[in-house]
């Protein structure tokens, strides 16, 4: 089949949630039919990047976008005007709509695939083709608990307040003007019933390449936590401050000796300042390549609050042979058992007394390591998650 992929962010390199999820969704594609990739793309994406994405694809188009905070104040006065969802006014771009435009007027595609919510706005037009909403997450479930977690002095908090409730209805409605919808989980699926989509949504966990992501042989030099995840992401921000005063001082009490390194583009300062005090934690900022501090680690934490969806970090951990702790919204959405392949606790006080667990019982670490691998390569490999689209594009 001819397929057009509508993508928010370029997918490649795969180093963040999103661009894993779609890369592993297009390799799967591109191995089946004939793939035009347009997506978006930001000044740090590379040419290199695109040329790879063309050694997979029939066509790449890509469409520049940028965003500034006096960009954002127009757009949010024009959702105060229209009652229309912020977040995705944001990504209304007339740019976007001529490329597609001038590629509708040459060529017939037989299914429009558009990955993530944003996307789906332009898919619509294409009225001839199989139209797929492919959704991350139930974006207005992650927006309702971002707002929840965050203080009452936040400006934030309100506009995601009125926020998620415009997207509840957008979500639902987008839902029904698509042929087929797909969610990466049950409880996401139920979520966008909720908002009104019908009840015929297909569940694909998001997958991962368990042959790149390879087990990772580990010998850290004492006890050693890592954190990795995206550092200007309000929720992992919520979720490593929560770590940093609440929970990680109670493991230090347990093991005294241990370090904590915490991986991910842009942390913000008060995180970054912290080093400055605590000589057992290091903020790295963004790294080309985290093997060596994989190497060196005892296990990964996951301590979020907020989310939806299903955490690329975790199923990428699992497949590395990182055992890990994760709170329970942390681990959504996928087939993980406590005590089995992960650890799941939601008080700082539990999340501590599991990480010192880990930390401490070389038995229960190494463990967790076997059988997080095993599932990883059991349920979450992209050969075998992503062939219910075989069906769907059918």
């Amino acid at each position: 089949m001819r397929v057009l992929l509508l993508t928010q962010v370029l997918p490649y390199p795969p180093d963040s949630g999103p661009k894993v999820k779609t890369y592993h969704v297009l390799k799967y594609l591109a191995e089946k039919h004939q793939v035009t990739l347009v997506s978006f793309v930001r000044d740090t994406d590379k040419p290199d990047y695109i040329q790879h994405l063309e050694t997979l694809c029939e066509r790449v188009i890509t469409v520049p976008i940028k965003r500034a905070p006096i960009c954002d104040l127009l757009f949010l006065f024009k959702s105060l005007l229209t009652n229309q969802p912020w977040m995705m006014l944001r990504d209304e771009r007339p740019e976007m709509r001529e490329a597609l435009s001038q590629l509708a007027a040459t060529t017939t595609f037989d299914v429009v695939h558009a990955d993530q919510l944003n996307m789906g706005q332009y898919a619509l037009p294409f009225t001839k083709s199989r139209k797929v909403l492919d959704l991350h997450n139930a974006l207005w479930v992650l927006y309702k608990r971002m707002a929840a977690a965050l203080p009452l002095h936040n400006p934030m908090k309100y506009l995601l307040m009125r926020d998620w409730r415009l997207l509840k209805t957008y979500e639902g409605k987008m839902c029904r003007d698509f042929d087929a919808v797909t969610a990466v989980s049950d409880e996401d699926k139920q979520s966008l019933i909720e908002a009104g989509a019908r009840g015929d949504i297909q569940v694909i966990p998001i997958a991962v390449d368990t042959d790149k992501q390879a087990f990772i042989p580990r010998s850290p030099k004492g006890p050693h936590i890592v954190h990795v995840g995206t550092m200007y992401w309000p929720a992992n921000i919520d979720g490593i401050r929560w770590f940093l005063d609440q929970i990680y001082p109670l493991i230090k009490q347990q093991v005294p000796d241990v370090r904590c390194t915490l991986i991910g583009a842009r942390p913000p300062q008060d995180i970054k300042d912290r080093e400055q005090t605590d000589s057992s934690l290091k903020v790295t900022g963004y790294v080309d390549d985290p093997l060596p501090y994989l190497q060196d680690s005892s296990m990964m934490i996951v301590p979020l609050r907020a989310g939806g969806g299903m955490r690329v970090k975790i199923l990428n951990a699992l497949a590395q042979g990182l055992p890990m702790v994760s709170t329970t919204v942390g681990c959504e959405g996928i087939d993980v058992k406590h005590d089995y392949d992960i650890l799941v606790a939601d008080t700082p006080e539990d999340f501590a007394r599991q990480s010192a667990r880990l930390l401490t019982d070389a038995t229960l670490n190494q463990q967790l390591t076997q059988n997080g691998r095993q599932t990883a390569e059991q349920k979450y490999d992209y050969r075998r998650a992503c062939e219910p689209l075989d069906d769907i594009y059918r």
